[in-house]
């Protein structure tokens, strides 16, 4: 006979959007044991296993923070509900909770005062400081009070005086015994994916291993409960700023329109969910930091960019196969992929990462692709070493690490319109790279990015075809390996240079290039607009002030570099300061699931 061991969920936070798939350990009627799902249309011996999902319906739904999700709200924001946002964006959980997210809410309110209307000389009038009402208190009666604030920090004790008090989550009741209170059925099979109709009531998970001949349950059914489903947080959608007007104008992504002879490409390091480890980053929630969350909200994320090239890095190779290639696939994108050369033991499994590459099939076709393994430059660099000396340069040197270059065409020439056969080709290089993270190995850094330039050079004396280098490349502005990207060159007098114990990086005068390489995102260091970028910018490197946000590291790793001789910037995803990214954390966070940040820059032909 067949049964049902044991039952849980992976997280017991359902949000909206994000499949639920509980574990379901099984005992066969050949007593052997399995996780795998036994199907009404494939029964193991006469027996197979019911799935049903139900939600509880009741008169009172508790609405959730906005900030905190998986609290119940206790204050929404007036200024929100009058600038019509969705009303999901306006609760907090508490006072200090709404007092810390104020400047994310005057960016929001101040977006839909530009969007509704042309002046925006009431927005001090409609939306106030915080010295002036701007929030109410939610009662368990559904009264709201209001909240009044001074200096800046919002004081509840005015609200509790006159009486008013914080909503209480709803009780779970019997379904069959009254309180208003009903269990609808929402989902037949093991997994299922909350909706927004399912926010704020709890669900509950319920099985039983039934025998096939009678249609009847062999045993009571085994459940399991959810806490509230709490919506999908979103943060403030990034906007691409333009490189060439006056004012550094702003578009939003959704409603930009593509330009004959540009394109965009995007670079981002998604995070493994092999390295999304609870001790690294305990101050993001485990629900948020679980991949079936982080997944959905990385393709939200990354779709809405809307980019015709991804450069995505620390992708996992199972994660490529199973869910990046064939979602993006539906989004039009064709995908080129490289994985590390070695895995790494999760704990539970062996995994391994790498370097994807995506782009719209409509704008462009795959010419050629090259895949850079660091190791076996590594290995042809030691070839002539005696074996004592040959064994240390390995240990030293094999990271694991790689580059993919792709060679796209245009289908479309640099004026627009489908491109005539007489037409030249119009060729476009994507080197797309993750380099060794390990702080210590300077030299190493540099030889990689060394290695990888030097291959791109190769292509570029075999064609006329304007590059781009993009990736993760764990080195700060003002590195040598920065250094060398950006200028071409690395003086014999960097500091960095006296970490060589292989001399590998001698003469330090072969630490150079040819190629016409500029840093994208310098591009608004000489914008003579957009002011509050520019105060995003480092000024000794025109670099942006940082790419990845941990409690342990706030700096800049990430770059898209273009050559200029050949490409010109017109338009730069904005970048976030620390106060966007909420001022009490870090990254990865339930908003934004990575601890990167994307880079997206808008490129025309020359």
């Amino acid at each position: 006979m067949l049964s049902v061991l044991r039952v849980h969920l992976p997280s017991d936070i359902p949000i909206a959007g994000c499949e639920l798939s509980p574990y379901v350990l099984l005992r066969r009627p050949d007593s052997s044991v399995t996780t795998d799902d036994i199907p009404d249309q494939a029964p193991v011996d006469g027996f197979y296993l019911r799935c049903r999902w139900y939600r509880i319906q009741s008169d009172k739904r508790v609405a959730v923070c906005s900030v905190h999700p998986s609290e119940p709200a206790t204050l929404q924001c007036l200024g929100c509900v009058k600038a019509k946002l969705a009303v999901s964006k306006s609760y907090h959980c508490s006072p200090k909770c709404f007092a810390d997210s104020w400047r994310h809410h005057r960016t929001m309110h101040q977006r839909a005062i530009a969007a509704a209307r042309e002046n925006g000389t009431e927005e001090d009038e409609l939306y106030g400081r915080l010295n002036h009402t701007s929030a109410a208190v939610l009662g368990t009666g559904g009264s709201i009070g209001s909240i009044h604030g001074s200096a800046g920090v919002v004081s509840l004790s005015h609200a509790l005086s006159n009486g008013t008090s914080y909503a209480s989550p709803a009780r779970i009741g019997d379904p069959s015994g009254g309180g208003g209170e009903t269990w609808y059925e929402v989902g037949r099979g093991k997994t299922y994916t909350p909706t927004v109709d399912d926010v704020g009531h709890v669900l509950k998970f319920e099985c039983v291993a039934v025998d096939a001949s009678t249609g009847m349950g062999v045993a009571p059914a085994s459940t399991v409960l959810t806490s509230r489903v709490i919506p999908a947080p979103s943060p403030t959608p990034r906007r691409l700023i333009s490189a060439n007007s006056v004012d550094g104008a702003a578009v939003d992504i959704e409603n930009r329109t593509t330009a004959a002879g540009t394109f965009t490409v995007l670079s981002y390091n998604v995070l493994a969910d092999l390295y999304a480890k609870s001790d690294m980053y305990s101050y993001c929630p485990p629900w948020a930091l679980s991949w079936a969350y982080r997944r959905q909200n990385l393709l939200r994320e990354v779709i809405g960019y809307r980019a015709d090239i991804l450069c995505l890095q620390e992708v996992q190779s199972d994660h490529f196969e199973e869910f990046f290639a064939p979602e993006l696939e539906k989004h039009g994108y064709a995908a080129v992929y490289k994985k590390k050369t070695a895995e790494v033991y999760t704990g539970t499994a062996y995994a391994i990462d790498g370097c994807a590459t995506f782009f719209r099939r409509d704008r462009f076709s795959l010419v050629k692709k090259y895949e850079v393994e660091f190791n076996k430059a590594a290995q042809s660099l030691t070839e002539a070493l005696v074996p004592t000396t040959k064994k240390a340069a390995l240990s030293r040197l094999l990271k694991d690490n790689v580059a993919l270059i792709v060679v796209l065409e245009a289908r479309e020439n640099v004026h627009g319109g489908d491109s005539p056969s007489s037409t030249k080709r119009q060729l476009l290089c994507v080197a797309n790279t993750h380099i060794h993270a390990n702080p210590e190995l300077k030299d190493v850094k540099l030889w990689q990015v060394h290695t990888l330039l030097k291959g791109l050079e190769k292509i570029a004396a075999s064609a006329d075809i304007p590059m781009l280098v993009a990736g993760d490349f764990n080195s700060v502005p003002g590195s040598a390996p920065h250094a060398l990207l950006a200028s071409g060159r690395v003086e014999a007098s960097h500091p960095e240079l006296a970490t060589d114990p292989l001399g590998i990086l001698r003469p330090f005068s072969k630490l150079c290039h040819q190629l016409p390489l500029v840093s994208a995102y310098s591009a608004f260091a000489r914008m003579g607009g957009a002011e509050r970028q520019r105060r995003r910018i480092d000024t000794g490197s025109n670099e942006p002030l940082f790419t990845n946000c941990t409690r342990d590291f706030l700096g800049t790793l990430d770059y898209i570099f273009y050559t200029a001789d050949s490409l010109a910037v017109e338009s730069l995803l904005e970048l976030l300061d620390e106060e966007s990214l909420r001022k009490d954390t870090a990254l990865p966070s339930p908003e934004w699931s990575s601890d990167h940040i994307a880079l997206l820059a808008e490129f025309r032909y020359q």
